[in-house]
């Protein structure tokens, strides 16, 4: 995988549990029989914990926390905890060592009724930390060598290995298809399908330590060692998306001309796009022109723009065409489970015919076009897993570069770089190459401060899933290192984002295009010049605006 060379991840400070109403939901919680509980797993009826600094496991009544019995555990500093149907599992750093410098981890097979070692086993990674049982085989996750290994009960041989989601896993478990494991340093916990290591879903810890994880058939549970307690929450709600992390903010956008001469501009239209409220943003009172557009145009996708017409503009004329929006805005994580999708059958005949179709841009016929498809997509059928196959192909094949070009899909594929206009083009093409609908959003960014300037902006894709719409994925931002990462901007809408365009590609009004766009003609010899910049203001800067005769209705629906 190429490292990206520019743009930045916004980070997401997640201050309120709660704000992840469902997947992530504290469903109920009791303190930990101890201080320093490490695994966690649930045989059917119990749960049971370990304590490294106790040396003891305890098993725990699900409804209260009741300690109902308590072993000596088999070694000297005992971690992840895991249930086979009838017997208990153990990892341990220190295995049978009390030497506080060696780190040699072993595994441990336990009679629940007595705590007899019935099995002694080395573990496939020197510092095991959560433990879990597929039915067949065990799982252990290394902070930290990072990794997460699927090893033999027979005697301890690696089955199978990939990096873990992020930088400091702590405890996983298996729910029957996919693997939860927890991080204590991002604070969230990750779905991750078993084979290829990718992560899935992400939500939030319910503290600030997540430790072990266990699988109860319908929830999951975890202790934390900051808090000292054990939580139950929520997977799987049929809540598809949620909103969190409110701003108020504005943007002011320019587009401004200068007409250098020495002859005259003979007509000049320029177009700006004009953002809408969507689930990411709600546009606040009335958008504001200065001067007043010529009209307001809407082209074949819905997108809605300030049309200003010009005619014989002289040498040293100097045009700035403005608007002003006032909005709040918010992340938006969907919670994008592959199997509550639909078939490809289920995506409305309206949605393909709009969104299939080719443009100079996507070359769907193209060879190299047709060619990867067949590569990366395969028989794949899931449109989930459709869209992950071409976002990861993306990250691992292509190297970020803003060169100032917008080159076709074949040619980006061909070249293995492009600016994230480019990857956004070869992805819309790829997708719909593969008969899944696929389209674009340009936006303006803000940067660190709150009043700030973006003449760079941001283009990315959103691709319809069955059973939820449209949903955005960007495989810029993902073109990172960790699982965690590449997967992070799969179904989020950040709230550092005034979305102002929603396009297929190829309008008359805005081409292939955002924010703004501009067409001219001239006499021979003349100059043109046009610059484009966005000015986001403290919310605290700007007012509900009043209509009078500058300020036009704004749509209330995205298309």
């Amino acid at each position: 995988m190429k490292k990206i060379a520019v743009l930045t991840i916004a980070t997401i400070i997640f201050s309120n549990p709660v704000i992840w109403a469902q997947t992530g939901k504290i469903i109920s919680s009791f303190p930990a029989p101890s201080k320093y509980c490490t695994g966690l797993t649930y045989d059917g009826r119990h749960l049971w914990t370990a304590d490294r600094k106790t040396d003891k496991i305890y098993c725990l009544d699900t409804g209260n926390g009741k300690i109902l019995k308590t072993l000596e555990s088999p070694g000297y500093f005992p971690t992840g905890m895991c249930w086979d149907g009838q017997f208990l599992w153990n990892a341990d750093i220190r295995g049978r060592s009390d030497i506080s410098e060696n780190f040699d981890g072993m595994i441990f097979q336990i009679d629940p009724e007595n705590g007899n070692i019935i099995k002694t086993l080395k573990s496939p990674v020197s510092s095991p930390q959560g433990l879990a049982w597929d039915g067949k085989y065990l799982w252990v996750v290394d902070e930290r060598k990072n990794i997460v290994v699927q090893f033999s009960t027979v005697d301890g041989s690696t089955i199978h290995s990939f990096p873990s989601p992020a930088s400091d896993p702590m405890g996983i478990t298996y729910d029957g298809k996919y693997l939860w494991i927890s991080d204590r340093v991002k604070n969230e916990f990750y779905m991750v399908e078993p084979r290829s290591g990718a992560v899935i879903i992400i939500a939030q810890a319910p503290g600030p330590y997540m430790r072990g994880l266990s699988y109860d058939g319908k929830n999951l549970w975890c202790v934390d060692f900051q808090t000292d307690m054990l939580y139950k929450i929520k997977i799987r709600d049929k809540v598809q998306f949620l909103k969190y992390d409110r701003k108020e903010q504005s943007v002011n956008y320019t587009h401004q001309t200068k007409v250098f001469g020495p002859g005259q501009c003979l007509s000049l239209d320029v177009h700006l796009a004009l953002p809408q409220t969507r689930p990411n943003q709600e546009i606040i009172g009335k958008i504001s022109f200065s001067p007043k557009p010529t009209q307001i145009d809407t082209d074949r996708w819905g997108q809605r723009t300030a049309h200003y017409h010009f005619d014989n503009l002289k040498s040293g004329t100097q045009l700035d065409l403005s608007y002003t929006a006032n909005f709040n805005s918010w992340y938006v994580r969907y919670f994008l489970y592959p199997e509550n999708l639909g078939s490809m059958k289920d995506i409305p005949t309206h949605i393909s015919k709009k969104y299939l179709v080719d443009d100079e841009k996507y070359q769907l016929s193209h060879p190299r076009i047709q060619q990867t498809v067949t590569s990366v997509v395969g028989d794949e059928k899931n449109p989930y897993w459709i869209l992950r196959k071409i976002h990861q192909y993306l990250i691992d094949h292509l190297e970020y570069i803003m060169d100032g070009y917008w080159d076709t899909a074949p040619t980006v594929i061909r070249n293995g770089h492009g600016s994230c206009s480019e990857y956004t083009f070869t992805f819309i093409a790829l997708c719909r190459a593969a008969g899944l609908p696929a389209r674009y959003v340009g936006a303006t960014w803000i940067k660190k401060d709150a009043a700030s300037m973006d003449n760079v902006f941001h283009r990315w894709v959103e691709v319809y899933l069955p059973g939820f719409g449209w949903v955005p994925t960007d495989p810029t931002h993902g073109d990172r290192k960790s699982p965690r990462d590449q997967a992070f901007p799969i179904g989020l809408c950040r709230n550092a984002a005034l979305i102002t365009t929603v396009s297929g590609g190829g309008s008359k009004t805005m081409g292939w295009t955002y924010n703004s766009n501009e067409a001219y003609q001239t006499e021979p010899k003349t100059n043109m010049n046009f610059e484009y910049f966005a000015d986001w203001l403290p919310a605290r800067d700007f007012k509900i605006l009043k209509e009078n005769e500058d300020t036009l209705p704004q749509c209330n629906k995205a298309q």
